[in-house]
């Protein structure tokens, strides 16, 4: 039995090999375009590694298959060269792994994030000075640098990973209570686990302990299967469930949009409040003292009823400062930040950054000052734009600025977005209460939009209102 299928796998070499390299690259592939820069997760930050890995790992796999079909078209010299490729891309996409794990551990042991590259170096330290000092032939060289790059490289850098994975996961994962992802990324971890032994611990035969006792041949002797099947089975299993796992960032995107809009409708409803509010309630108290302030003419001042009414007045007016000062409070910041402030605490918001990327600008002199509420009108058209680039288009890019020109304040908020068609009976409530808030700073803001040209908003307030 264990002949027959050593049989079947020696007719179908190259095809084990080229599945091999084709899981590798996948996963490589796969995790380099669905990984996301400006996630606040760190295991996003570190997933370009794993998909370093993945990519160099499978050119060295694909090359045992492609280097030997070379061998019959090129010289000694040219084959020896390719070799020495492979190897080196045998490194580094061992590097790449022990580095994904450092990256995945270094706020708790941050020394390990300069644990791959010494690691990596002394490799090529060794095998150079066995090339030199021992001037074995290609075949040896390739064989023992392999060897060693397991030992070395792949072993600890697998093992790391897989810890690192579990630690991410029950560091960031789990608080989400996202038991499906935390499971994924579990059974990757196992998976790491699983190459680590199958890559980094059964080496090609070399003729030192353990090399010796734990090779590939034994295992094929064992079992009639080649490593490379498992290696393969470890890679697949690797890259669906970290592929899977990678659905993280598109629930994190929904959270914090759902955040975004949250806190957009507390804020468009503590204005409606403090409209209605002055439009309204503090309109009708005015009125009625006034009613009260006529009456209090036709009465003498020493009289009950005129002293009541010096009361009434009071009590009105305590009553208007009040609804004021609450007023105040629901459109105003808590901490009243100077438009600086919030605008560097804006465009440095971390659900944002996850989202984009935000640039401020801001040019204007010195003793530039607003007061609280045309602070909060600015702050709010400059909130409104960012969530609208965030949530709508989508935009990677963001610049905000703010400047002085010819007598006038500008602030302007461009993205690369979708954009939209600006067309004013068209306009949604949040374009729409954009605008209404330049009008109560007596000022203008234009929308300056097409499809896939992004958007360009630009308020202009003369500096004499403000």
């Amino acid at each position: 039995m264990v002949e027959t299928i050593r049989n079947f796998f020696d007719l179908n070499s190259e095809v084990v090999l080229f599945a091999y390299g084709q899981v590798f690259f996948i996963l490589g592939l796969a995790v380099a375009l669905q990984s996301r820069r400006h996630s606040r997760l760190e295991l996003a930050r570190s997933l370009h590694w794993l998909a370093l890995f993945g990519l160099t790992h499978g050119f060295h796999e694909w090359g045992l298959l492609l280097v030997p079909i070379q061998a019959a078209y090129l010289s000694a010299e040219a084959v020896a060269f390719l070799i020495v490729i492979r190897i080196a891309l045998l490194g580094i996409s061992f590097w790449a792994l022990f580095q994904f794990g450092a990256d995945l551990v270094q706020d708790r042991w941050p020394v390990a994030r300069l644990a791959p590259s010494v690691v990596t170096g002394l490799w090529a330290v060794l095998i150079i000075g066995y090339a030199v000092w021992a001037r074995p032939g290609i075949g040896l060289w390739e064989q023992y640098s392999s060897v060693w790059a397991r030992y070395l490289i792949a072993l600890p850098g697998a093992l790391l990973s897989a810890w690192g994975l579990r630690y991410q996961a029950e560091r960031q994962i789990r608080p989400l209570q996202l038991d499906y992802i935390y499971k994924m990324l579990r059974i990757a971890g196992l998976a790491l686990v699983a190459y680590a032994f199958f890559s980094g611990l059964v080496v090609p035969f070399a003729d030192f302990f353990p090399a010796r006792r734990l090779n590939q041949s034994l295992v094929l002797n064992l079992i009639g299967v080649p490593v490379p099947v498992f290696r393969s089975l470890t890679g697949l299993v690797m890259a669906i469930t970290v592929i899977r796992a990678m659905e993280v960032f598109d629930v994190e995107v929904d959270r914090l949009i759902e955040q975004m809009e949250i806190e957009q409708s507390l804020a468009a409803e503590r204005e409606r409040i403090g409209r209605e509010l002055h439009d309204g309630a503090i309109q009708r108290v005015y009125t009625a003292g006034l009613i009260i302030e006529s009456a209090r003419h036709k009465v003498e001042d020493d009289s009950v009823v005129g002293q009541r009414l010096d009361r009434a007045m009071t009590a009105l007016n305590e009553a208007i400062d009040s609804l004021r000062v609450y007023m105040t409070e629901l459109r105003s910041q808590p901490d009243s930040p100077s438009l600086l402030e919030g605008l560097r605490a804006q465009t440095s918001d971390p659900s944002l950054a996850a989202l984009m990327e935000v640039e401020l600008d801001f040019d204007l002199p010195q003793n530039t000052h607003l007061n609280p509420a045309e602070t909060t009108h600015v702050l709010a058209i400059v909130s409104e734009a960012l969530s609208n680039a965030a949530r709508h288009a989508q935009a990677r890019h963001v610049r905000v600025r703010a400047s002085a020109e010819d007598g006038h304040f500008l602030l302007e908020v461009t993205d690369d977005g979708k954009g939209f068609i600006a067309r004013e009976q068209e306009l949604g409530y949040g374009l729409r209460n954009m605008r209404d808030r330049a009008r109560l700073l007596e000022g203008q803001i234009e929308f300056d939009s097409a499809p896939g040209k992004g958007t360009r908003i630009l308020l202009t307030v003369p500096w004499e209102v403000l």
